[in-house]
């Protein structure tokens, strides 16, 4: 399964949605996700993808992880990903 694939699968399950539901442009806000699903879905991602994301529960906004959309979540990650191959 891709990055995008198993985030989409990661979102829709806090959410309680289907995968079907979630779009690349999905916002965790516009798919019902609270702060808490929001931190229990980084934790997810963190131990589906092997990663430690730089996430600031308190201040997301200060934090240097995208979590403004799907896509730029996806983004984050493979960026990780990345680093930690290099």
């Amino acid at each position: 399964m891709n990055v995008k694939d198993k985030v989409i699968e990661i979102v829709a399950e806090q959410a309680m949605l289907e995968p079907s539901d979630i779009t690349m442009d999905s916002t965790p806000e516009s798919v019902g996700i609270d702060s808490l699903g929001l931190v229990e879905a980084i934790f997810a991602i963190e131990e589906t993808f092997d990663i430690s994301v730089p996430f600031n529960a308190n201040e997301p906004e200060a934090s240097d992880f995208d979590i403004s959309s799907v896509a730029t979540i996806v983004a984050g990650i493979e960026q990780l990903i990345a680093e930690k191959a290099s």
